[in-house]
């Protein structure tokens, strides 16, 4: 759970008793639209803030009590996380792999393998502020992998990206589910979801209001469609 003091002093309930399970080689979307609480809950993922009750156990470890072990075994993406702008893709990876103390053999070898499954090799040695918005994403995507997290967390990955951009994410996504790593992907994008998660969080007002498969969800709710699912919920319809 996660409150804010609001402005006529009264507590906001951004994120409400909110629980689920991800397991290994699992895509886990959480769902919701802006301010449904699917940010604030990464965060407190991440140790990044702190819960106003509640904690999150990650590989066994609790985010609360040990918040840098958690961000040893996580990997995160966002568009809001930028590049070093004058940086090439290999220097900044090299620097990354650096902070996580990965042995710079290791990293040299782990760099040449992402350049290759991501497509950046052809401007892997270029300025960092020269690349487009959809290179910049992919040097993000492979900067998330550099120290071989088990969980990866995608907060909006496809936002601003044209449909190539989008494909080199969904793809991403399914090698890391081949790896064996559990995924959880925040995300708005309803239809995009449907493409490659197993299993669907729906958010609204801080609060989980279903979880489950879509065919577990599509038999909930009697709606084809997460976007019909989300349609009835945002109308205040009883949903079973």
């Amino acid at each position: 759970m996660k409150s804010f003091p609001g402005s006529d002093g009264q507590a906001v309930t951004a994120v409400n008793d909110v629980s689920f399970e991800v397991a290994s080689s699992e895509v886990f979307a959480l769902l919701g639209p802006n301010g449904a609480g699917k940010t604030t809950t990464l965060r407190m993922m991440l140790g990044l803030m702190q819960p106003t009750s509640g904690d999150a156990f990650i590989d066994g470890r609790s985010v609360a009590s040990d918040p840098e072990a958690i961000k040893k075994l996580v990997g995160f993406v966002s568009t809001s996380v930028g590049v070093y702008q004058w940086l090439s893709p290999r220097e900044m990876l090299s620097f990354v792999a650096d902070l996580y103390d990965v042995p710079p053999a290791e990293a040299t070898e782990r760099i040449e393998r992402l350049a290759d499954l991501l497509g950046f090799r052809d401007y892997i040695d270029r300025r960092c502020g020269v690349l487009s918005t959809g290179q910049k994403q992919r040097v993000n995507l492979a900067r998330a992998l550099m120290h071989d997290p088990p969980v990866m967390l995608l907060d909006e990955p496809t936002q601003g990206l044209d449909i190539v951009g989008s494909q080199v994410v969904f793809d991403y996504i399914q090698h890391l589910r081949t790896e064996g790593r559990a995924v959880i992907i925040c995300t708005h994008r309803l239809d995009e979801a449907e493409r490659f998660a197993d299993r669907f969080g729906l958010l609204h007002e801080g609060s989980l209001k279903l979880c489950g498969s879509l065919p577990q969800l599509q038999q909930q709710t009697g709606q084809s469609s997460l976007t019909d699912m989300f349609l009835r919920l945002l109308q205040h319809e009883v949903l079973a």
